[in-house]
């Protein structure tokens, strides 16, 4: 399995799995490598929760944001 470039993506599939009248508990794997284009994605995901849910949560991050901040949620992360 391919992680999704978009975290929404990949969430939106687990909760299907979750509502499709399942009685017992849903368990989701996600088997990376390390070191590996997927690593990054999965990083890359990190990256972009934590920054949506601090604007979502109308934290101080969005305003102090600087344009280097801003250039490495698009550059290769490392």
């Amino acid at each position: 399995m391919d992680p999704w470039w978009n975290p929404a993506v990949e969430d939106q599939a687990s909760d299907r799995a979750h509502r499709m009248g399942q009685k017992r508990p849903v368990t989701i794997y996600r088997l990376v490598a390390k070191d590996t284009i997927e690593d990054k994605i999965v990083d890359l995901h990190k990256h972009k929760r934590d920054l949506a849910n601090s604007l979502l949560e109308g934290g101080e991050v969005s305003g102090k944001m600087s344009v280097e901040d801003m250039m490495a949620l698009i550059k290769d992360i490392e």
